[in-house]
């Protein structure tokens, strides 16, 4: 198969892409849900973002300096902590510290594993890998971090009767919301359950598309997608493990009593 020369997108084109949002905004609307500003805002600020990164990224490609890259996935990690708290409206005590160093392990660590011994690619801090790559981890990672800590919330505030009578039993703090844990940690993995399950039948991933737009052939892209599948569950099931392994515990006293205030 011969590359192909991927075909470029003038302002016209986008401006008729875009159209499909105001489409939607306008259903919205039609609909009364309450969600056009909301809506509008992020349309306009994905596209100021995703220039910003672009003219950011080809000045860093051009650099190829491993500070500059580890400054972009430090930005990347530290938005992404941003987001998730904007989000949450109830969040677990602690939330930031026990959110940002679960990312910082669960993601860091599974990137850093991927591009050095899966891809292996020279040198390590090369950005035309390690930023797409981390970009897909973090993301992905994010959703599963945001669901096991909105979960484990939702489930500690609803079972804390039968969390105080379990420990009124002789339960530790940790057996006592063994179950909240678990349905949490259950909730952080589904997405990503149901997108491999889904994958290649029901949707075509957008790395894998966009190699095959680029004129890599469709079994090489392939092969790609399933890799950097892998290392997304892995990393989001590291990271919600990590931020439910220590979450739960910040709400109880050294004393394994249950927290007045829950967050």
């Amino acid at each position: 198969m011969e590359n192909a020369k991927i075909i470029n997108l003038e302002l016209l084109d986008l401006a008729l892409a875009y159209g499909l949002v105001l489409l939607a905004i306008g259903l919205a609307r039609l609909s009364r849900i309450g969600e056009v500003r909301q809506m509008l805002w992020a349309s306009v600020r994905m596209v100021f973002q995703l220039l910003a990164v672009g003219y950011l990224l080809h000045l860093v490609f051009a650099v190829r300096s491993p500070l500059a890259v580890i400054a972009i996935l430090l930005a990347m990690a530290g938005f992404s902590l941003q987001v998730m708290g904007g989000r949450i409206r109830k969040k677990m005590p602690h939330f930031y510290r026990v959110v940002g160093t679960s990312l910082f392990i669960g993601c860091g660590g599974v990137t850093f594993l991927f591009c050095g011994l899966v891809v292996g690619y020279s040198p390590w801090y090369d950005p035309r890998y390690l930023i797409p790559l981390a970009g897909m981890i973090i993301g992905n990672s994010m959703n599963g971090a945001s669901l096991a800590a909105e979960r484990l919330s939702a489930e500690m505030r609803e079972r804390r009767e039968e969390i105080e009578t379990a420990l009124c039993l002789g339960a530790t703090a940790r057996q006592s919301s063994e179950t909240a844990v678990r349905h949490a940690f259950r909730a952080a993995l589904m997405p990503t359950m149901n997108t491999m399950a889904a994958m290649g039948i029901v949707s075509l991933p957008g790395m894998m598309t966009g190699q095959i737009l680029s004129g890599t052939e469709p079994v090489i892209a392939v092969r790609y997608q399933i890799a950097i599948m892998c290392a997304i569950t892995g990393a989001v099931a590291i990271t919600a493990f990590l931020i439910l392994l220590q979450g739960y515990r910040h709400y109880f006293t050294s004393a394994h009593q249950l927290r007045e205030r829950q967050g």
